[in-house]
């Protein structure tokens, strides 16, 4: 497709074209028609845009940075600033464009419910701070009960599904802490020693 001159790109579509002047690639966007220029190289062919429909999600190797405004950072020869080595979780949006770079690195994927009496159990693999500004440290384990809709995080992993425990009239629970915690109660909890719950 080097010697294509002009291209004509529909609604929803996207090309990246080289420019082999600077060595920096860009993102054009449709419609439009497109006078490529002699040291210009289209690259790939047109491609649709990126959308994702309500209630699912997919997750972007090497993001693009963007500002606080949520625009795009662009580098002083016109190239998109890249998080390499990061992923991203994006979600339904409106349709938009991979730039140079960028790697679906799962696709398409509906988002998990958490029904009532069920929970998700999580570990942190990274330092980081969640959306409801608790700091969660590498190894840490913790749980999103339900009901509710789990949005994925890049910084922890699922280890599993867990359903509640129900304690009725005239039974016990004896449970240990398999490490130092604070339990949803608030109070602090010492590894390996036991805790009785009864009704």
């Amino acid at each position: 497709m080097a010697d294509m001159s002009v291209v004509r790109l529909l609604p929803q579509t996207y090309l990246h074209v080289l420019d082999n002047t600077t060595n920096v690639t860009r993102v054009e966007l449709g419609p439009k028609t497109l006078v490529v220029q002699r040291h210009e190289q289209v690259v790939g062919k047109p491609e649709e845009m990126i959308t994702i429909p309500p209630r699912h999600y997919l997750i972007i190797k090497n993001p693009v940075q963007r500002d606080e405004a949520g625009k795009v950072v662009f580098g002083d020869e016109g190239l998109a600033l890249l998080q390499w080595g990061e992923t991203e979780v994006r979600l339904a949006q409106e349709p938009f464009p991979l730039y140079p770079g960028e790697i679906i690195a799962k696709t398409l994927t509906k988002l998990q419910m958490v029904y009532k009496n069920t929970a998700i159990h999580l570990m942190a693999i990274d330092d980081f701070t969640d959306h409801n500004g608790v700091k969660h440290g590498v190894g840490d384990e913790y749980l999103f009960e339900g009901p509710g809709t789990y949005v994925p995080n890049t910084r922890e992993q699922v280890v599993k599904t867990i359903k509640a425990t129900v304690i009725k009239q005239n039974q016990a629970l004896r449970m240990r802490a398999l490490d130092d915690c604070v339990d949803r109660n608030g109070v602090q909890r010492v590894a390996a020693r036991s805790i009785s719950s009864a009704r």
